[in-house]
């Protein structure tokens, strides 16, 4: 699992102006079933994700493609973690650790 942290550095008009193509970003991906949550940060100064992939490549080639990191708005900071505890509704994303 991934913790996608945005952390914008331009002004807020200018992230408003792409929001509606950021929100089509993030409805793409969660029908592909890479994000499960995300939402702002408070104050407004990023947001932040939680993925889940194979990899960090291939998470970090979805980040990629954010309409706010492409137009130059924001920075992004990727943790992997491994989920070893989780809600139950979350059991589909369970981890466990190898050896």
């Amino acid at each position: 699992m991934f913790i996608l942290e945005l952390t914008y550095i331009a002004p807020l008009d200018r992230i408003d102006a792409l929001l509606d193509s950021h929100v089509a970003w993030l409805d793409e991906h969660y029908a592909a079933g890479v994000f499960i949550a995300s939402g702002r940060k408070e104050p407004r100064d990023g947001g932040v994700i939680l993925a889940v992939g194979d990899d960090r490549a291939a998470i970090e080639e979805v980040v990629a493609s954010d309409p706010f990191l492409v137009d130059g708005l924001c920075t992004y900071r990727v943790t992997e973690f491994l989920a070893t505890k989780v809600a139950p509704e979350l059991a589909p994303y369970r981890e466990t650790l190898a050896g």
